[in-house]
């Protein structure tokens, strides 16, 4: 397989000089309308679930219309998530490397780049942030219709209802959690991270040094091997 075919199976291309893409267009707009609807999706359910959050549905002009909207937005951002996994299925396999990345997650943690083994396009952490979120929105989609045409459920069958509620919520503030992780993680702990979803583009620096092992597929470089 050429380096060409081998950079188009992996969804990134190499431009000539010192900048590699990284994500494609489509790859970028739907990350941002994922990103966004789910923002949406935060704000409006946390309104929902306690009174002392409700002024959050005043931002969005008040609770009737984010009753409204809140389970179509939960559509819009179900089918961005599906669309990221046709995309990026086989990139977040996990794979030898990312075990090896994991056992030295502390050094992630501390910012400390230069000891973590090689990884690929997605380091661990970044899979399992893409697994949380995706099992999560199919929880939150099961759980949601339930709750959104509540009425339709039987009283005999109410049991469906509460635990419609208990899912939703439970789900809910897992992914939260992920979401604010995955923020912190790729705007404050790795420069350049929160750059490429925006521009697309990473140096070839940033690539040797954050995911080397995607790097060298996507160039046929090998020359930052240690």
């Amino acid at each position: 397989m050429s380096g060409a075919d081998v950079a188009m199976r992996s969804g990134a291309v190499t431009h000539g000089g010192d900048r590699i893409l990284r994500y494609s267009f489509v790859e970028r707009v739907n990350h941002w309308v994922a990103g966004l609807t789910y923002i949406y999706l935060l704000l409006t359910g946390l309104a929902f679930w306690s009174p002392y959050l409700f002024w959050m549905a005043v931002i969005f002009g008040g609770g009737p219309a984010s009753r409204f909207w809140h389970p179509w937005i939960g559509l819009v951002f179900f089918v961005s998530v599906m669309w990221m996994y046709k995309m990026w299925a086989e990139d977040m396999r996990t794979t030898n490397a990312d075990l090896a990345w994991k056992e030295k997650i502390g050094d992630y943690i501390r910012n400390e780049d230069d000891n973590l083994p090689p990884n690929g396009r997605f380091n661990w952490g970044q899979k399992q942030f893409f697994w949380v979120m995706f099992w999560g929105i199919i929880l939150l989609l099961v759980s949601g219709v339930g709750l959104w045409f509540v009425e339709g459920i039987p009283w005999s069958l109410r049991y469906l209802r509460y635990t419609a509620v208990i899912v939703h919520v439970g789900a809910s503030l897992i992914t939260i959690g992920a979401f604010i992780i995955h923020v912190y993680m790729g705007t404050a702990m790795v420069r350049g991270g929160f750059n490429s979803i925006i521009r697309g583009e990473v140096t070839r620096a940033w690539a040797k040094r954050h995911h080397r092992l995607w790097y060298e597929k996507v160039t046929g470089d090998t020359s930052a091997r240690r």
